[in-house]
């Protein structure tokens, strides 16, 4: 019997989707029925969680199953060192085409420029610092939901595309998945990375107009809080049905044998506790969707993952191990109790997390820690899901 040919896999890391707004999971204000789709016939990892809720770091250990600052990545200007060994290299060595799209987030950027606009979507990302992929094409950031500009392998200088971002990246991907830009006959892994739902919550998504949404229990009402939580979500859910519109564009292309990941890098806290942005060891911020479908099966060789929920402590730094099992044929099963977290330094942006701290989130229960060790928050999350009661 001839041994079945290698999988393509390919991962779609998304920007500030936190798990709890996808359809799937029980949102009355998400409209994802492409990603419900993808839930419906893989495995849904309910307790999955980012290792560093901030864009850098969370990057730097997805792609190098290294933590922050070990891969590198200490402060959020800092670039992941060229000399970094990530799962473009290990799956290179294994045969695989590799391409990355759309937001790099690791390289380097002028602290002094404006975080939006052309200055950083238009920053270059030199061929040795584009971490191992063979086929690059991509920003730097910008967080230029529309009209974003593009450098890299086949664009030597940033050329600005016209259309919605996800719309644009997810159709260029899928232009080099299908073999019209890339070498036939090898396996591929690719990685499609894309802004949104990230802020500016209210720039144009694609034709999708803003709804009336429903706040969760924990956003205090009766205040400015409230008014800004449902203000911003409005925004923020039109960017998640016109990405996710995308997203099922481009896995109608795909062919079989192939294994596909959804997930994204953190979420956001939209008034949760009273607070905004990421940064924080909340559920909001830390907890992150995490979909696979086509992944080997443990205890049943040549059978692909059902539809099914797991609730493992998995973490997005487990993504690379993944890939490479599954590349080989193999299935993975998350060995550890508990996922580790961390804010590593402090980033001075307005409404983030305001301390370095460190703790773990196991499905039952989480602690943090402050820098010196000190408790911060616990929450045994068995009892209280929504994190309303802090038992320190």
């Amino acid at each position: 019997m001839s041994k079945p040919a290698a999988p393509n896999i390919l991962w779609i890391v998304t920007t500030q989707w936190r798990a709890q707004a996808c359809g799937y999971a029980g949102d009355p204000n998400a409209r994802t029925p492409n990603l419900d789709a993808l839930a419906a016939r893989g495995v849904n990892y309910t307790q999955a969680v980012t290792p560093h809720p901030f864009g850098p770091f969370a990057r730097a250990a997805l792609l190098t199953g290294v933590p922050s600052p070990e891969n590198g990545v200490r402060d959020y200007y800092d670039p992941l060192p060229t000399t970094a060994r990530t799962i473009a290299h290990d799956m290179g060595e294994r045969g695989y085409a590799t391409a990355f799209f759309g937001k790099w987030h690791l390289g380097k950027r002028d602290p002094a420029a404006p975080l939006m606009g052309d200055v950083h979507a238009r920053t270059l990302v030199p061929p040795e610092a584009r971490g191992g992929f063979e086929f690059w094409e991509g920003f730097e950031g910008g967080f230029l939901l529309n009209d974003p500009w593009l450098h890299g392998t086949r664009l030597p200088e940033p050329v600005q595309f016209q259309g919605y971002q996800s719309d644009i990246l997810c159709e260029r991907a899928a232009e080099w998945f299908e073999g019209r830009a890339r070498p036939p006959g090898a396996p591929w892994f690719g990685v499609v990375s894309l802004e949104a739902p990230h802020p500016p919550y209210d720039a144009p998504a694609a034709g999708i107009e803003k709804r009336d949404v429903v706040l969760s229990p924990n956003v205090p009402r009766g205040g400015d809080v409230a008014e800004k939580a449902a203000h911003e979500l409005a925004g923020y859910y039109a960017h998640i049905e016109a990405t996710d519109r995308a997203i099922g564009r481009l896995l109608a292309t795909l062919a079989d044998n192939i294994i596909v990941v959804f997930t994204s890098v953190h979420g956001d806290m939209h008034g949760a506790h009273g607070l905004f942005r990421k940064g924080w060891p909340h559920e909001e911020s830390i907890r992150v969707p995490l979909l696979v479908s086509g992944a080997p099966v443990s205890g049943a060789p040549g059978s692909t993952s059902i539809a099914h929920r797991s609730d493992e402590p998995v973490s997005l730094i487990d993504l690379p191990t993944m890939t490479r099992a599954w590349s080989e044929g193999r299935a993975w099963t998350c060995e550890r109790e508990r996922a580790e977290i961390s804010m590593p330094s402090v980033v001075a942006l307005s409404h983030q997390c305001d301390r370095v701290w460190r703790g773990w989130r196991s499905p039952v229960r989480k602690e943090i820690f402050n820098a010196d060790g000190s408790p911060w928050l616990a929450f045994d999350l068995a009892r209280d899901p929504g994190e309303l009661r802090n038992l320190v």
